[in-house]
């Protein structure tokens, strides 16, 4: 069972950071340890915890407040997931492995999730998407490695489907050439398409 902590942190990892309409903004205590149902200290210890991974910044008598995407970690962010990308892609492509049916599964969710009242949910299944690609290798430390960029990821995923009328549709071509690629057995072009499909995501996020 979770501790109060960990319901903390996972709640404000996963539902407060990877709102776009919360940069910048400052945080309650009570309120949030009143919708999670613990006491003020977990919430504490859990600000703490994501201060260190400069998620959020704690601010003199002031308290916590959500940190801003900077077009230097958004830059950053995306040359980061192109790395484990990329590798991910060559590796499952030379051990015959890539996730195929999963990939297709999501991108075919993804498809029907197109009005902007569902652009949240769209970005967390296009996090599944290449999170799938990546623990297909089957290393637990890139995994985790992964999963620590999820919250700054669907926030900026959610930014850029804001952003440019059409986002969604340009990701679903996008996500299909990956897709294609992979199954063609083709890493170079999988290579390719990713740095593509993020290329585009960074155009998006720093013209906006």
């Amino acid at each position: 069972m979770a501790s109060g902590r960990e319901k903390a942190y996972a709640y404000l990892k996963d539902t407060v950071l990877t709102d776009p309409e919360m940069q910048g903004a400052f945080l309650s205590e009570q309120e949030l340890a009143d919708r999670i149902g613990v006491s003020r200290t977990p919430i504490r210890e859990a600000l703490l915890l994501l201060a260190a991974e400069d998620l959020v910044e704690l601010v003199p008598k002031r308290g916590a407040r959500v940190a801003s995407l900077t077009g230097r970690e958004v830059r950053e962010l995306m040359e980061l997931r192109g790395m484990v990308e990329r590798y991910a892609a060559e590796r499952l492509v030379a051990a015959e492995r890539v996730p195929l049916e999963e990939l297709r599964s999501l991108l075919e969710r993804q498809r029907v999730l197109t009005g902007a009242e569902e652009a949240r949910e769209f970005i967390a299944v296009d996090h599944r998407f290449h999170a799938s690609l990546v623990s297909a290798v089957g290393n637990t430390l890139l995994d985790r490695h992964y999963d620590g960029l999820r919250s700054r990821q669907v926030r900026a995923g959610v930014v850029a489907v804001f952003n440019q009328q059409g986002r969604q549709k340009a990701v679903l071509d996008e996500h299909e050439a990956i897709v294609d690629a992979l199954a063609a057995g083709d890493a170079q072009a999988a290579c390719a398409a990713i740095d593509h499909h993020l290329q585009s995501t960074l155009k998006v996020l720093l013209d906006g």
